[in-house]
């Protein structure tokens, strides 16, 4: 048996993963980023997309902690959309397909020229821990790998199983193992864990589909992008006609040479169009007569399902009066033969499906590369977990991504970051990354999670937040800079960049609120909805279009902005009282039973935790604000 040491460990390959250990290695740790499989590093088992509604907004925090998924999807994005257009800034989001090939080869490519970083090929079957403190870990082949601290990122692997109707196969991933003695291990431990299920369409090959019968969807011009990297470059090529030199790109990308799978194509380059088309009162019989063959409807699986982003059979059952259901075309990429057509995600036999994929226009001749499935895998309850993702039960043990209990690319690459950068703080001896409800999407994410738990995949929507106005993905940068300097993963140039970008924002708006002009103020005109920022004298022609926009909304907005600061305030009360670890609820006799054993399961940090778990209401909140305000005074 062979002995290695590291700081940090990462186990998992997945978002999650990679975020956790560049995050680690970009800090100084020593990390170690065990994983079945080197070249499944990053791999998309899904959709090759990344954002939409609320997940864009965890992309663009992540970009600006000094993150990589927003690099990742930039630079190897194939399409690029805005959506809700029509709707307020709070709402807007980004999406972007990706080429599925070039996603993983670049992040691999970026672990290769990481520093600190080191990559071992190994599947983990034992966490190690020693009076309540993780020690190490051990693998299939023997090998014992020890560290100060690890990240358990197993994505769909624990305990893993893929349902193609009736046919059960153990497998994290189509064709790859699942991690079942790890399962055992947390279980032995002490962790509660249930199961939850989620699925994926078939594949069809691109040359087999008639898109004249389909609506075009093609990218937006110019490309949305999430990083500050892709966007500086692009406005290098397209507006200042020159090339980034490889110092600059080493910077942006935090790595010590750059390799040509960094930069597989030019941000936005050619982009390539998806289709649009719909199931059919043929496609929703197929289904219904064929129920009973489905794994989720015929009894096999028996976790719950992703209900914001159903299968066609959930679909069908569930929304019966429908007459149809929209199926996007997604190629999953440039010099790639498959097809994703997103919305008809399905466990049913193969050739149920096939008929199934017959009856929708444009599909009548879709050949199979390979057919969907449900797979259905092991969580671990996320109230056993602090805010840091540290687990309650055993000391330097962090848990990211679908452990938790959530679904996504997205929310797993912020819990990765978050697991990360903690794990290194911890063992510095230095104050804790914890993100508020009020200041990210990330913050929103895990607050959620370790206080009111999930019973099924947690998705990010805009609807979570209560700040959204505060929340835009434009502003992203802006929020996180206080934390993204402390942090220093995001390169001392880029953070020089932000805050001149927000110091003439600040400046322009104090201009625009003093500057006269017919006995109104500029800011003032700003505020009526025809007027926009280029109209206004004196505007400054040079800025930026993204600053234009965060002047434009924080004017036009003023007031609303202002009243969710105040709310921000009074709630603020609450999250500033602590509770000691070891507080004794049953102490609290007037505490009704119900929120004594919430409040003792949880064990919130503080008081405004406290009145967002369900069961407590605000009689309990004001008993227990009594009780440690008593406490308090009762120290000597």
């Amino acid at each position: 048996m062979t002995t290695d040491t590291y700081e940090i460990i990462v186990v998992g390959g997945g978002h999650a993963g990679y975020e956790a250990a560049l995050a680690a290695a970009r800090m100084g740790a020593e990390t170690a980023l065990v994983t079945i499989q080197k070249d499944t590093i990053g791999r998309m088992s899904c959709n090759p997309s990344i954002g939409g509604i609320a997940k864009s907004h965890i992309v663009c925090e992540i970009d600006a902690l000094g993150g990589e998924q927003g690099r990742l999807t930039d630079y190897t994005g194939i399409q690029f959309r805005t959506l809700n257009t029509r709707k307020g800034p709070a709402v807007q989001a980004t999406r972007a397909q990706c080429d599925k090939n070039a996603f993983p080869a670049r992040i691999q490519a970026v672990i290769d020229q990481t520093p600190h970083l080191t990559v071992i090929e190994a599947l983990t079957t034992e966490i190690l821990v020693k009076n309540g403190v993780f020690e190490g870990i051990l693998t299939k082949n023997g090998q014992k790998i020890m560290g100060k601290a690890m990240i358990l990122t197993p994505g769909t692997f624990l305990n893993g199983e893929i349902f193609i109707g009736m046919q059960k196969i153990p497998a994290g991933r189509f064709d790859e193992a699942p991690a079942t003695a790890l399962s055992h291990s947390l279980r032995k431990i002490g962790f509660t864990l249930a199961r939850l299920k989620t699925g994926t369409p078939p594949r069809v090959h691109i040359e087999s589909l008639d898109y004249k019968k389909m609506e075009i969807q093609p990218g937006f011009e110019p490309p949305p992008f999430f990083s500050r990297a892709a966007k500086n470059e692009w406005k290098m090529f397209h507006v200042e006609h020159q090339a980034p030199d490889d110092a600059w790109l080493r910077r942006m990308f935090h790595v010590e040479h750059v390799s040509p799978a960094m930069r597989p194509w030019k941000p936005g380059t050619d982009q390539i169009p998806c289709y649009l088309t719909h199931t059919t009162s043929e496609t929703h019989a197929i289904i219904r007569e064929n129920l009973e063959k489905s794994a989720l409807y015929g009894g096999a699986i028996t976790g719950t399902g992703v209900r914001y982003c159903p299968s066609i059979e959930d679909k069908i059952v569930k929304f019966a009066s429908r007459d149809a259901h929209h199926v996007f075309i997604e190629p999953e990429g440039r010099n790639n033969d498959r097809i994703y057509p997103n919305g008809t995600s399905n466990s049913l036999p193969e050739e149920v499906q096939l008929k199934m994929i017959h009856s929708i226009p444009g599909m009548e001749k879709a050949v199979f590369i390979r057919p969907g499935y449900g797979i259905e895998y092991d969580f671990s309850d996320p109230t056993q977990l602090f805010h840091t993702l540290e687990t309650k039960l055993v000391e330097n043990l962090y848990f990211a991504g679908q452990i938790n209990g959530t679904t996504g690319y997205e929310e797993a690459a912020g819990q990765g970051l978050v697991a990360g950068v903690n794990a290194v703080l911890k063992l510095r001896g230095e104050k804790p990354f914890i993100l508020q409800r009020s200041e990210s999407y990330i913050g929103v994410l895990i607050d959620d999670l370790v206080t009111k738990g999930t019973d099924e995949p947690y998705r990010m929507f805009t609807s979570r937040a209560e700040y959204r106005l505060l929340l835009r993905q434009g502003n992203a940068a802006y929020r996180m800079f206080p934390h993204a300097r402390r942090l220093g993963i995001l390169h001392e140039e880029v953070q020089a960049e932000i805050q001149e970008e927000m110091r003439l924002i600040d400046r322009e708006i104090e201009r625009l609120d003093v500057q006269m002009e017919q006995g109104v103020s500029l800011s003032k005109k700003l505020r009526r909805p025809e007027i926009t920022y280029p109209q206004l004298h004196g505007a400054m022609e040079s800025l930026d279009p993204g600053l234009i926009e965060e002047i434009e909304v924080r004017v036009k907005y003023e007031g609303y902005i202002r009243r969710e600061l105040e709310q921000i305030a009074r709630a603020g009360k609450n999250e500033s009282v602590g509770i000691p670890p070891d507080f004794d609820y049953d102490a609290v006799r007037a505490l009704r039973f119900e929120a004594r054993e919430k409040l003792k399961h949880i064990r919130p940090e503080n008081l405004g935790q406290a009145a967002r778990i369900s069961g407590v209401n605000p009689a309990d909140i004001s008993i227990l604000s009594i009780w440690l305000k008593k406490s308090r005074n009762a120290l000597p």
